[in-house]
């Protein structure tokens, strides 16, 4: 069956009485070379396990029932439910599970489903919508998993694999360093879904780090830190800082400068260290 034809598709979503939900973000994937590229990037075997965020039709999950040991997909949409026992039914490697994946508890569902793994990784076509959510849950959770492999809108996908302190950071740039190496792998052009949606994406990934990029004395704080400083980007970093967190201006002011940090500078131009330090002497 192949699911990366147009025909084929539209016919057996007609058979299940499907509908496309803008709602839920779903663009389902039909160019034929980007999913077998996605799982052969995880690098798996048959001891790996993979957990796939929302399976759509299938095409992604079929590859990585390919490559992978165990899939375990989380799938929001009880809809697809009948139509992946048609275009899946063939893999006995593969669980789908209905329910919400900013609901479930990873940590217990990667324990129960992958305890005969030797290594978890996470691979998915994330809806738009929801990008950040989703990978800042799996970040956050501090899950027992080597690697994510998401595409993504291009400009999220940009700014997610940024260099902090250039322009096109942002908060979720600096999480997104301090748990993991990110890269992009390659670009994937919006005809290659059905529908198509009116902006291009982007394949990353993220090699979660071992232990954090160094250690905090207070990890809220310094994510408080950050987030209020890209409050309001077109003020300087101190005001930002200053206002969000209702922090007197002057007591800011000798923290900057006991750090050789500009007062001027804006929130994307400050380092990793810059956030460390000034989350910690506040």
């Amino acid at each position: 069956m192949n699911l990366c034809d147009y025909n084929t598709v539209k016919r057996i979503l007609a058979k299940h009485g499907f509908t496309f939900s803008k709602a839920l973000g779903q663009n389902f994937l039909i160019n034929p070379d980007v999913c077998p590229q996605m799982a052969d990037s995880l690098c798996a075997d048959k001891s790996t396990g993979v957990l796939e965020v929302g399976a759509g039709i299938g095409v992604l999950t079929k590859e990585l029932c390919r490559v992978a040991g165990r899939v375990v997909c989380v799938e929001l949409d009880k809809r697809l439910l009948p139509v992946l026992d048609e275009t899946l039914g063939e893999f006995d490697n593969l669980e789908i599970v209905n329910d919400d994946i900013m609901k479930v508890d990873l940590n217990a569902l990667i324990k129960d489903r992958f305890k005969e793994c030797a290594c978890v990784k996470v691979c998915a076509n994330l809806p738009y919508y929801i990008t950040s959510p989703v990978i800042m849950t799996l970040l956050e959770s501090k899950l027992p998993i080597g690697e994510i492999v998401v595409m993504v809108q291009k400009e999220a996908g940009e700014r997610l694999c940024a260099q902090v302190g250039s322009r096109m950071s942002g908060a979720v740039t600096v999480a997104v360093n301090y748990y993991a190496e990110s890269e992009i792998l390659f670009d994937v052009y919006r005809d290659s879904f059905m529908p198509s949606p009116k902006v291009d994406s982007v394949v990353i990934r993220l090699k979660i780090r071992q232990k954090p990029l160094f250690e905090l004395k207070d990890e809220k704080k310094f994510f408080t830190v950050v987030r209020c400083a890209f409050s309001q980007r077109r003020k300087t970093a101190l005001n930002s800082i200053s206002n969000a967190m209702g922090i007197a201006k002057d007591k800011l002011t000798e923290v900057f400068t006991q750090y050789g940090i500009d007062l001027n500078i804006r929130a994307e131009r400050l380092t990793m260290e810059d956030f460390k330090n000034i989350s910690q002497s506040i």
